[in-house]
């Protein structure tokens, strides 16, 4: 049996990597879009239609990670029973990026709907995310590049016992 996650898992976490992108380009259009309605100009369309996909990806991506974790929980990632310092440290960044991206999600939506005073924390939270996908960006290099221990392998290939043809178990 080949250790590691699920279709359903591999599936999210790729989509959620392609999306995670979209916010970055997209958020500079919510701080032009507010300023220049305070300045009684009106936005451009441009800036209006980013803010709208950066509202919508934001709240599909908070979805997505809530989803994700639910599968974590109900079917865990197969590997090594062993817990070597590396792997401690890699299950303490997974459980982060999972409150990191849900919070963010949750404070978007506050700050969109609600009330714009948390949008500091939301801005806090977009610099966190993007130093831990470094940090996991960085380890996927040392596993694949370095250690060559296939670990990359379980994010790309789903488990051996897995039917091919049941993707959401």
């Amino acid at each position: 049996m080949r250790h590691g996650y699920r279709t359903s898992q591999i599936i999210l976490h790729w989509l959620i990597a392609c999306l995670l992108p979209v916010q970055y380009l997209t958020g500079g259009s919510i701080e032009r879009t507010h300023h220049t309605v305070h300045m009684g100009v009106q936005p451009s369309s441009a800036d209006v239609l980013q803010h709208l996909v950066h509202d919508y990806v934001g709240m599909s991506i908070g979805a997505l990670m809530v989803l994700r974790l639910f599968l974590r929980i109900m079917q865990p990632p197969s590997g090594s029973a062993s817990s070597t310092g590396t792997e401690l440290l890699a299950k303490v960044l997974h459980l982060c990026f999972y409150g990191a991206i849900i919070a963010q999600a949750a404070l978007g939506f506050v700050a969109s709907y609600l009330t714009f005073s948390v949008a500091p924390l939301h801005v806090i939270g977009a610099k966190m995310i993007l130093t831990m996908v470094a940090i996991h960006f960085a380890a996927a290099a040392w596993h694949t590049l370095i250690k060559r221990d296939g670990t990359i392998d379980r994010m790309i290939l789903a488990r051996n016992d897995e039917p091919a043809t049941r993707i959401f178990k």
